[in-house]
């Protein structure tokens, strides 16, 4: 059996509720303990899975955006003040969903500018900023992550252009491909990119590789990467490679 293959039914396993240690994948695939081994490694890295004690378990879905909220909140403040930094007065802003963006939208306070969005809590952190013009995406909205998707969103964003688009992931892989765990985002991500002038992935450590089962674009969609961390050796060459600017918080690299 190729090696994707076994990937592919590795992952469907994880999925249904199956079986997660080594000894039961080995037994349901028909290859060595080692192999399993070997492959749960090459799936983590991919930022696929999570690798525990004697096998692996796969998250699914986003967890409800008040829970993501709490999580490296300093991290995520430095990454957002050094991306607000980048946008001149009376720029165009397009803002992604997640929690990164809205840390972003609070560094915009008092500035001249015009920010688009689907991120309800980013909506509602600038909605009495008057200094702000201020887009809100029509589309279907997604509750317990505070977002708007689906055909409308990707309607609206057909009909914009933006200065910059800072962009949210769920891990980036060390081919430099960025990921998302919800397909349902991915369509409106790819609008996204393709109406900002300049995009910005905003990634703290975690992201690096982070999960995903869903590509969103490549390293060449990308202009710059904004992080707290440098990369692991593999990405920072993939995203070299494809001429994106890695910004680390603190420091500048190219």
């Amino acid at each position: 059996m190729l090696a994707e293959r076994r990937h592919q039914l590795i992952l469907r396993a994880l999925r249904s509720g199956g079986p997660a240690a080594v000894t039961d994948l080995s037994e349901q695939l028909g290859v060595s303990p080692a192999t399993i081994r070997r492959d749960l490694v090459k799936l983590e890295e991919d930022g696929l899975l999570t690798r525990v004690h004697g096998g692996a378990v796969v998250e699914e879905g986003d967890q409800p955006f008040a829970e993501v909220a709490e999580v490296r909140v300093a991290e995520k403040d430095a990454i957002a003040e050094r991306a607000a930094a980048m946008i001149g007065d009376g720029q165009s802003v397009l803002l992604d969903i997640g929690t990164t963006a809205y840390r972003l939208a609070r560094q915009l306070h008092g500035r001249r500018l015009t920010v688009i969005t689907s991120n309800l809590v980013v909506y509602e952190e600038l909605a009495d900023d008057e200094g702000i013009e201020l887009v809100l995406l029509g589309g279907m909205v997604r509750r317990e992550y505070r977002s708007l998707v689906g055909f409308l969103t990707e309607d609206n964003l057909r009909q914009l252009h933006a200065d910059w688009l800072f962009l949210g992931t769920s891990g980036v892989r060390p081919g430099g491909q960025v990921m998302d765990t919800t397909v349902v985002e991915v369509p409106v991500k790819r609008a996204m990119i393709r109406a900002g002038e300049k995009v910005v992935l905003l990634a703290d450590a975690a992201k690096f590789p982070g999960h995903g089962m869903a590509k969103v674009c490549g390293p060449e969609d990308l202009d710059v990467v904004v992080t707290n961390e440098p990369p692991d050796a593999a990405t920072r060459a993939s995203l070299e490679e494809a001429g994106v600017e890695v910004v680390v918080v603190g420091r500048v690299s190219t």
